[in-house]
């Protein structure tokens, strides 16, 4: 899987640059690739929200093609969009979700921190609070969108809003689950080696 890494960048323009991936996915013409970002503050709305954004948000909204309901990006998170093909990895939209699940539990468990799926939930789960959260979309069998990771972020924006219908306070940071500033830096390490072992085919003898 190759890696992208863009650093802090604006979330409309990631999303443009995920479209174009999906395109040159489709035509053959880039492998599988792991989009790395962190964004200036934000909010999304995906596909399965239900009830129109709160009045007064400070941060722009954007209703866009993924799963699940609203949730906040902003500095500290680690977002990570990959660009896969299903149909070539013989995965489904579920078994997919479920591989990403499985390499955020990975790095979160190296950096030396318990991490657990939620049985009804999407996402991953440490101590009871809720560390990273998952909504993709599909186009042509290759998928867009992805996971945003709490690293060491400002959690207050979530306390405008039910992040992916839960109540604010069920959001946590691996910072505060750690009891300790962990940078953004390392867990992006930690997730791109872990994507690349959940992510690559065994080679056969």
């Amino acid at each position: 899987m190759d890696v992208v890494d863009l650093g802090l960048r604006d979330f409309a323009e990631v999303w443009e640059l995920q479209k174009e991936f999906v395109e040159r996915r489709l035509a053959g013409a880039v492998a599988d690739t792991l989009v790395l970002v962190e964004h200036p503050p934000v909010y999304t709305r995906g596909r399965s929200a239900r009830t129109p954004s709160p009045p007064g948000l400070p941060y722009p909204v954007y209703d866009i093609e993924r799963g699940g309901d609203i949730t906040y990006h902003g500095p500290g998170q680690l977002v990570g969009y990959p660009i896969v093909d299903l149909n070539g990895s013989g995965l489904w939209v579920g078994a997919f979700i479920r591989r990403i699940e499985s390499s955020l539990i990975a790095a979160i468990e190296a950096e030396g921190i318990a991490a657990e799926r939620l049985p009804g939930f999407t996402g991953v789960w440490s101590r009871g609070k809720k560390a990273a959260s998952i909504g993709i979309a599909v186009r042509g069998g290759v998928s867009y969108h992805g996971f945003a990771l709490n690293v060491d972020m400002d959690l207050a924006p979530f306390g405008w809003i039910r992040p992916c219908k839960l109540e604010s306070t069920e959001m946590s940071t691996l910072s505060r689950l750690a009891g300790r500033g962990i940078p953004v830096a390392r867990m992006k390490d930690r997730v791109i080696r872990a994507f690349e072992e959940s992510f690559t085919p065994a080679v056969s003898a």
